[in-house]
């Protein structure tokens, strides 16, 4: 993948889109409308809504992509985090592949393992959690293959500058202990790993996080473990921000616009929303309606819910009596 402000990087993506939309308006059968077909196409290209129920191969294609695809899995089940749930590796993967049927198991794996780290893979996480680990690992997924290539290499000794000739002192390399627990605990020297890193940012041409935050990670530890740097890189500020997919954490739990669109649509259903909206009182309870378009994915952790919801449910069943 082509770094993404370059000229490379934007003739490519546009011949991508223009390729998909051709395809689209030859399966659609109606050539007449051609140009309106385009126009909403590319419209929904701005939108970041042209990767919803892609294949994955079409996702990851191009930067913008996979932006578009870590805000749209962050709007549609916001809800999660903000009823408190907890889910398990696999059932964040359920969610994935809602919109994107073909989703790589591998990758979500990767991402938990970013959070739960030594802990095993059938433990909980929180919505926020997992997301900013996730936006980390499906972004820069090249970049930290790489990365965990170069980790390895400097766990075990190696160094690509050096030419190791068969004598009496190469025997040395030959008694380096296993990769085991305590070498993967203690990790690599962070000033020796910064500078192997700033040198594949420097000749890869797919992304990786802005070499200053690289540098600014790594430079507040005289070691680490790979798991602990993408702790970091998953909790950088700066490194979300350049991204521009996802809000700071303070506000993932708000989305006006589409707490706006969701009003909209449920003011469309009769009955539903009219109650709450005609008393004046009603701006300052707490809504039951976003609950209510958050319980589909209710039956997955139906055991695990937070206490503070339990009188909820009392009510909900009280009003679905009257």
């Amino acid at each position: 993948m082509a770094l993404p402000g370059s000229s490379q990087s934007i003739c490519s993506r546009l011949e991508s889109y223009c390729w998909n939309h051709s395809l689209l308006i030859l399966d659609s059968g109606n050539h007449s409308f051609h140009l309106s077909l385009q126009a909403r196409g590319f419209n929904s290209v701005c939108q970041g809504t042209h990767i919803l129920f892609r294949e994955f191969s079409f996702i990851q294609a191009t930067p913008h992509n996979r932006a578009s695809f870590l805000r749209a899995f962050w709007r549609c089940f916001r809800t999660v985090g903000k009823n408190g749930d907890l889910l398990t590796m696999k059932e964040y993967h359920c969610l994935l592949q809602l919109l994107c049927p073909d989703f790589p198991l591998e990758l979500t794996q990767k991402a938990a393992r970013i959070v739960l780290m030594d802990d095993a893979m059938d433990c909980l996480m929180s919505f926020s959690d997992f997301l900013f680990a996730f936006q980390i690992q499906f972004y820069y997924s090249e970049f930290l293959d790489s990365v965990a290539a170069i980790y390895q290499d400097l766990l075990s000794g190696k160094n690509p500058n050096t030419v190791i000739v068969p004598t009496s002192s190469s025997g040395q390399h030959r008694q380096r202990p296993a990769l085991g627990e305590a070498s993967m605990l203690e990790g690599v020297e962070a000033a020796l790993f910064y500078q192997r890193l700033e040198s594949l940012c420097d000749r890869h041409k797919y992304s990786c996080p802005p070499p200053a935050f690289v540098k600014e990670v790594l430079s507040n530890v005289q070691r680490l473990t790979f798991y602990g740097f993408l702790v970091a890189l998953s909790k950088h500020h700066g490194i979300n921000q350049a991204l521009g997919a996802l809000p700071d954490k303070g506000d993932l739990m708000h989305d006006p616009a589409m707490d706006e669109e969701l009003e909209r649509l449920l003011a469309q259903v009769p009955g539903l929303v009219n109650p709450v909206t005609g008393s004046p009182e009603a701006s300052s309870l707490p809504s039951r309606t976003t609950p209510r378009v958050g319980s589909p994915w209710r039956p997955l952790h139906h055991t695990r819910k937070m206490d503070a919801e339990s009188d909820g449910s009392t009510e909900e069943t009280d009003e679905s009596e009257t």
